[in-house]
């Protein structure tokens, strides 16, 4: 079994300040020591129970909610880092939480803002619960899509949702549906219960994520766990900036082929590492300031032309490393237990993970040069 080993980073692999966190520090020696090592494993067998019970007791659970609820109150440079760590580490269980994080934060924001919560969003600031996601199928409106239909009380949701990670581990999913009629998306928490039903994915990449297609047969919805309503434009505006950028797992996984490509007996190999991890310390650079700068002109569309050729940059680029590690790795490198065949599918996951008609025309037009 091919695994790289425990590796302190250093300034070329683009360690910050952040690294100098105590939370960030204690979060990357779990990383290197328990998930890198079983990353192969957990590919094959899927992320397990006690993997997020571990993340709970860690504080991963809610690590940017404020101290008050025994968060971490990360800032962004942090839980960018964070991120970094754990795609780079074991991808499939990033995944998971992922789909958790951003959640959080989101809670954090409207309580500071002064807002009511809904009653079990204290819970998930107190990282009791761990989320689903179930959000992306707005993207499709109106040929796929969940709708929203509205009660005395609250709303109806229908519908089948494409992807869900964590699948048995989640007990609560964050969905946005679509009421059609207005345009109005209604994003709310909807507990995991007899109402909503899995259907199995086989996914060539990342099937330890425990992703599934989940059914929502007419799950009532009451106006309590609503997180909030907007129409369709504006929702479709903010998530530009969340489809159109590179993200931190992006260089997370870039900097796990690197090392190994840095750590092979192949002095060519070794060349390919050298010359691609400043090109990989740039791209991330760029897509910070990038991805920092839209948000703080809070305009979706912001330098999105730039924004979208560093993503796909930043695909072609992880492409290339596994692609490299798999050539320097031989036979060995298409073996189930080899991270190299592990990391290429998973940057071929990716490369469509989050893809827009934006992100899939840029990345075309790339590849016809």
């Amino acid at each position: 079994m091919t695994v790289s080993g425990v590796t302190t980073p250093t300034a070329a692999q683009g360690a910050t300040a952040a690294d100098e966190h105590p939370f960030v520090s204690r979060i990357a020696d779990y990383a290197d020591t328990i998930l890198r090592p079983a990353a192969l494993l957990t590919d094959r067998e899927g992320v397990r129970a006690e993997r997020i019970a571990d993340f709970a007791q860690l504080g991963l659970l809610n690590h940017v909610a404020p101290e008050q609820f025994g968060g971490a109150a990360l800032n962004r440079d942090c839980d960018r880092r964070l991120h970094e760590i754990l795609s780079g580490a074991c991808l499939n269980t990033y995944l998971v939480w992922a789909q958790h994080a951003p959640i959080v934060g989101r809670l954090a924001k409207t309580l500071a803002e002064g807002s009511a919560l809904p009653g079990i969003g204290y819970e998930i600031l107190q990282g009791r619960v761990l989320l689903g996601a179930a959000i992306s199928d707005v993207r499709r409106f109106p040929d796929h899509f969940i709708t929203a239909t509205r009660t005395p009380s609250g709303w109806t949701f229908s519908g089948t949702v494409s992807w869900v990670s964590g699948w048995g581990l989640n007990s609560v999913l964050t969905v946005a549906a679509v009421e059609p009629s207005t345009r109005t998306v209604v994003t709310a928490f909807v507990p995991v219960d007899d109402r909503t039903r899995a259907e199995p994915l086989n996914l060539s990449a990342l099937g330890g994520s425990r992703t599934e297609r989940v059914v929502l047969d007419d799950v009532a919805v009451p106006d309590g766990n609503v997180i909030g309503t907007q129409p369709l434009a504006d929702w479709r505006n903010e998530d530009i900036g969340t489809a159109g950028d590179a993200r931190a797992h992006h260089f997370g996984l870039a900097d796990a082929v690197l090392r190994e490509l840095e750590q092979s007996s192949n002095p060519q190999a070794n060349k390919v590492a050298s010359v691609w991890r400043v090109r990989v310390a740039q791209l991330r650079t760029d897509a910070y300031a990038l991805a920092d700068e839209a948000l703080a002109s809070r305009d979706g569309r912001h330098r999105i032309d730039e924004r979208l050729a560093t993503k796909a940059a930043c695909g072609e680029a992880l492409t290339t490393l596994t692609r490299a590690l798999v050539v320097a790795r031989a036979g060995h490198g298409i073996r189930l237990d080899d991270t190299a065949q592990l990391y290429a599918r998973s940057a071929l996951f990716i490369l469509v993970q989050g893809q827009t008609t934006d992100v899939r025309e840029v990345q075309l037009a790339r590849l016809a040069l």
